[in-house]
């Protein structure tokens, strides 16, 4: 065979999060080459950032560092950070794909020993903790990072201390003449698996994210519980520090609603119920109330709710939250709504809120750039005019790790039968 066309025949997946990695493993152990591109600086997705996963309650760790170890052993698979498909032309089987890489300022040679981080001054938001504190301009974005390599801002390394960093690493890792990069792959087929994003609880404008600090997203809450988070695991309030007696989850937060996400996400109910056991751990004797429209704990899952139900300390309510608002003088928050089982008005003070907000596909607000269809809320559709193409993960439908997972799978499958039509 010659070499073009045994890079004709290469799989290129698009997401480096659980149902991308499943999907590039899946299809390299059954024999077949594949290129995995991430835009982020380490694979592992939003996965990487929970604290536990449901119902088993046990880190996203474990599962990560096996599917890294399959990785490292496996030559079929190249993969690539940072890196993005600016274009897509072709056909099933023959397909033109130009890639970006955006440059890291650190090469290969990095031993992860920090020094480029000591020597910088600047500090930048860490979106890793979804913002909730900084990290140094030159960071190593989590501890089980792959790559084990760190990262340069390129605002920091164009600057003062880019030189700085240059030249604390003993081992010729800095290189701050790194340029972004372009290049052109023939592929046989494409999975497209890039994931979700949290929807923005800012444009609920109700409930005063973005305005009140104690009040934050499910997301935000998985930080806040981790021990490599912005407060080494403990669950305090952001504003003060303090530590919390009543907190308040609010599910549907811009979900099932036609304002905001129509749809409902399937995993928040699951994600506040599990949620709900941090805050037990830490605080045996605080409150805690989920306000929800309806409990939606599919099949396996039912057991894990009936679990939390028998918890004395935890309430739920049937309602609906029309505002948050803050008392000055203490910094609590009042929930103020209805008590959709009764019909009475509803008003609770909480020390701390979390919002359960729901999915939205990283599709809904960046195409593939390839005519595709979409359904209305912008996940992929399932069927396609383009064959060759195949959406996986929660670009899909919003989905839980398991069935991303198994998606993954689903969609390796397909796409190796598009290499064997070649």
């Amino acid at each position: 065979m010659s070499d073009e066309k045994a890079l004709s025949q290469t799989i290129l997946v698009v997401g480096g999060g659980m149902s991308g990695m499943t999907t590039a493993l899946e299809a390299a152990e059954a024999g077949h080459d594949v290129v995995l591109v991430e835009r982020n600086p380490y694979l592992g997705g939003r996965v990487a950032q929970l604290t536990n996963y449901f119902p088993k309650l046990c880190p996203p760790y474990c599962g990560l560092e096996i599917n890294f170890k399959r990785m490292r052993a496996n030559p079929r698979i190249r993969f690539f950070t940072m890196a993005e498909v600016d274009s897509i032309s072709g056909s099933d089987g023959a397909f033109d794909v130009k890639i970006k890489i955006n440059p890291r300022y650190v090469n290969e040679k990095c031993t992860c020993c920090g020094a480029c981080s000591e020597a910088v001054e600047t500090e930048i938001p860490n979106l890793f903790n979804y913002g909730m504190n900084t990290i140094k301009g030159a960071y190593l974005p989590h501890e089980l990072s792959f790559p084990m390599r760190y990262v340069i801002d390129p605002e920091t390394a164009k600057g003062p201390d880019g030189k700085k960093a240059e030249e604390a690493c003993q081992y010729g890792a800095v290189d701050l003449s790194m340029e972004p990069e372009t290049f052109d792959m023939k592929v046989s087929s494409i999975v497209w698996a890039n994931g979700w994003t949290p929807y923005d609880a800012g444009k609920v404008e109700y409930y005063g994210f973005g305005v009140y600090k104690d009040v934050i997203s499910n997301v935000m809450m998985e930080r806040l519980a981790n021990r490599n988070g912005p407060t080494g695991g403990k669950i305090v309030r952001p504003s003060d520090g303090k530590e919390v007696n009543n907190v308040a989850f609010i599910q549907c937060a811009g979900s099932r609603d036609e304002n905001h996400l129509p749809y409902c996400s399937g995993i928040c109910c699951m994600a506040s119920l599990k949620q709900a056991t941090y805050v037990r751990e830490q605080y045996p004797d605080a409150k805690i109330t989920i306000y929800f429209i309806d409990i939606r704990t599919p099949h396996k899952y039912e057991d894990f709710y009936v679990k939390i139900q028998e918890d004395e300390k935890v309430q739920f309510v049937k309602s609906k939250i029309a505002q948050i608002v803050e008392n000055e003088s203490t910094g609590n928050l009042t929930l103020i709504g209805e008590d959709t089982m009764s019909g009475r008005k509803l008003k609770a003070d909480a020390d701390l809120v979390v919002l359960a907000t729901g999915m939205q596909p990283n599709t809904a607000v960046d195409k593939v750039p390839a005519d595709l269809k979409y359904d209305d809320y912008g996940f992929i559709a399932g069927e396609q005019e383009v064959s060759g193409i195949y959406g996986a993960g929660c670009v899909r439908n919003p989905l839980d790790v398991a069935s991303s997972v198994q998606d993954g799978t689903g969609a390796a499958l397909k796409a190796i039968q598009s290499v064997m039509r070649r």
